[in-house]
Protein backbone atom coordinates (compact mmCIF):
# COMPACT_ATOMS: atom_id res chain seq x y z
CA UNK A 1 0.00 0.00 0.00
CA UNK A 2 1.07 3.53 -1.00
CA UNK A 3 1.80 5.74 2.59
CA UNK A 4 -1.06 8.06 2.54
CA UNK A 5 -0.48 11.50 2.78
CA UNK A 6 2.79 12.04 0.79
CA UNK A 7 3.45 13.60 -2.10
CA UNK A 8 5.51 12.08 -4.91
CA UNK A 9 9.50 12.20 -4.25
CA UNK A 10 11.39 11.84 -7.41
CA UNK A 11 14.19 10.20 -7.57
CA UNK A 12 16.61 9.89 -10.39
CA UNK A 13 14.34 11.40 -12.38
CA UNK A 14 11.62 9.13 -11.77
CA UNK A 15 8.67 9.29 -9.18
CA UNK A 16 9.19 7.10 -6.20
CA UNK A 17 7.34 4.52 -4.92
CA UNK A 18 7.03 4.55 -1.48
CA UNK A 19 5.61 1.63 0.13
CA UNK A 20 3.71 1.20 3.53
CA UNK A 21 5.17 3.15 6.35
CA UNK A 22 9.22 3.65 7.45
CA UNK A 23 10.38 0.85 9.12
CA UNK A 24 9.72 -2.76 9.29
CA UNK A 25 6.54 -2.54 7.26
CA UNK A 26 8.22 -0.56 4.05
CA UNK A 27 11.25 -3.29 4.83
CA UNK A 28 8.70 -6.22 4.29
CA UNK A 29 6.89 -5.04 1.67
CA UNK A 30 9.62 -3.95 -0.35
CA UNK A 31 11.60 -7.24 0.30
CA UNK A 32 8.54 -8.96 -1.28
CA UNK A 33 8.76 -6.58 -4.53
CA UNK A 34 12.28 -7.18 -4.52
CA UNK A 35 11.31 -11.37 -4.56
CA UNK A 36 9.27 -10.98 -7.23
CA UNK A 37 5.77 -11.70 -5.34
CA UNK A 38 4.51 -8.12 -4.72
CA UNK A 39 3.20 -7.14 -7.87
CA UNK A 40 0.19 -4.22 -6.91
CA UNK A 41 0.08 -1.72 -4.83
CA UNK A 42 -3.11 0.75 -3.35
CA UNK A 43 -3.27 3.82 -2.51
CA UNK A 44 -6.38 6.32 -2.11
CA UNK A 45 -7.56 8.78 -4.69
CA UNK A 46 -7.86 11.59 -2.64
CA UNK A 47 -3.74 11.66 -1.12
CA UNK A 48 -3.45 12.27 -5.49
CA UNK A 49 -5.95 14.88 -5.41
CA UNK A 50 -4.80 16.53 -2.33
CA UNK A 51 -1.33 16.35 -3.51
CA UNK A 52 -1.75 17.43 -7.18
CA UNK A 53 -0.22 14.27 -8.30
CA UNK A 54 -1.41 12.27 -11.41
CA UNK A 55 -2.47 8.41 -11.31
CA UNK A 56 0.60 6.22 -12.25
CA UNK A 57 -0.12 4.99 -16.12
CA UNK A 58 1.01 2.07 -18.20
CA UNK A 59 4.61 2.09 -19.21
CA UNK A 60 5.49 4.65 -16.04
CA UNK A 61 8.95 4.02 -14.57
CA UNK A 62 9.19 4.23 -10.95
CA UNK A 63 11.64 4.27 -8.33
CA UNK A 64 11.45 1.75 -5.55
CA UNK A 65 13.15 3.09 -2.40
CA UNK A 66 14.25 2.83 0.85
CA UNK A 67 13.60 4.19 4.39
CA UNK A 68 16.45 6.61 3.12
CA UNK A 69 14.53 7.29 0.06
CA UNK A 70 17.57 5.73 -1.66
CA UNK A 71 16.69 3.54 -5.16
CA UNK A 72 16.22 -0.17 -4.94
CA UNK A 73 15.00 -0.71 -8.09
CA UNK A 74 13.09 0.30 -11.11
CA UNK A 75 9.53 -1.08 -11.40
CA UNK A 76 7.17 -0.80 -14.53
CA UNK A 77 3.49 0.44 -14.15
CA UNK A 78 1.14 -2.62 -16.03
CA UNK A 79 -2.01 -1.36 -14.86
CA UNK A 80 -3.94 1.01 -13.14
CA UNK A 81 -7.71 0.88 -11.98
CA UNK A 82 -9.84 3.37 -9.46
CA UNK A 83 -12.45 1.72 -7.87
CA UNK A 84 -14.32 1.63 -4.56
CA UNK A 85 -13.39 0.54 -1.48
CA UNK A 86 -15.37 -2.25 -1.49
CA UNK A 87 -14.81 -3.27 -5.11
CA UNK A 88 -11.34 -4.00 -4.26
CA UNK A 89 -11.41 -7.17 -6.27
CA UNK A 90 -9.89 -10.34 -4.92
CA UNK A 91 -7.43 -10.82 -7.88
CA UNK A 92 -5.68 -7.78 -6.95
CA UNK A 93 -5.60 -8.59 -3.38
CA UNK A 94 -3.05 -11.46 -4.42
CA UNK A 95 -1.31 -9.52 -6.63
CA UNK A 96 -0.29 -7.40 -3.61
CA UNK A 97 0.83 -10.44 -2.10
CA UNK A 98 0.82 -9.19 2.04
CA UNK A 99 -0.17 -12.53 2.90
CA UNK A 100 -4.21 -11.87 3.17
CA UNK A 101 -6.46 -15.26 2.23
CA UNK A 102 -9.62 -13.55 2.05
CA UNK A 103 -10.60 -10.32 0.83
CA UNK A 104 -12.29 -9.86 3.61
CA UNK A 105 -8.59 -9.99 5.23
CA UNK A 106 -7.19 -7.39 2.78
CA UNK A 107 -10.19 -5.00 3.40
CA UNK A 108 -9.32 -5.12 7.30
CA UNK A 109 -5.60 -4.89 6.90
CA UNK A 110 -6.10 -1.98 4.67
CA UNK A 111 -9.02 -0.51 6.46
CA UNK A 112 -6.66 -0.03 9.59
CA UNK A 113 -3.64 0.99 7.82
CA UNK A 114 -5.37 3.93 6.27
CA UNK A 115 -7.37 5.08 9.39
CA UNK A 116 -4.08 4.82 11.28
CA UNK A 117 -2.88 7.30 8.89
CA UNK A 118 -6.10 9.40 9.85
CA UNK A 119 -7.77 8.99 6.75
CA UNK A 120 -11.80 7.61 7.06
CA UNK A 121 -12.57 5.21 4.89
CA UNK A 122 -16.01 4.23 3.10
CA UNK A 123 -17.37 1.47 1.29
CA UNK A 124 -17.72 4.04 -1.64
CA UNK A 125 -14.25 5.74 -0.85
CA UNK A 126 -11.93 5.50 -4.56
CA UNK A 127 -8.79 3.16 -4.17
CA UNK A 128 -6.45 3.52 -6.97
CA UNK A 129 -4.41 0.10 -7.94
CA UNK A 130 -1.83 -0.29 -9.38
CA UNK A 131 -0.24 -3.13 -11.06
CA UNK A 132 3.65 -2.97 -11.51
CA UNK A 133 6.85 -5.52 -12.73
CA UNK A 134 10.30 -5.13 -12.25
CA UNK A 135 11.75 -3.21 -14.58
CA UNK A 136 14.05 -5.62 -16.96
CA UNK A 137 17.84 -3.97 -17.49
CA UNK A 138 18.42 -2.11 -20.49
CA UNK A 139 15.13 -1.22 -21.32
CA UNK A 140 14.62 2.69 -22.03
CA UNK A 141 13.57 4.68 -18.79
CA UNK A 142 10.38 6.80 -19.10
CA UNK A 143 9.84 9.52 -16.60
CA UNK A 144 6.39 10.31 -15.37
CA UNK A 145 4.26 12.99 -18.25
Amino acid sequence: MRQSGMPFRVVDGLRALEIGTPGPMRQRLNELILLGEKRATAGLLIDYEREGETLEFVGERLRLVDDDGEALVTVVVTRVETCSFADVPWEFAKAEAEGDRSIEEWRAGHLGFWTSQGQVIADDTPVVLVWFALSVPGEPERSSR
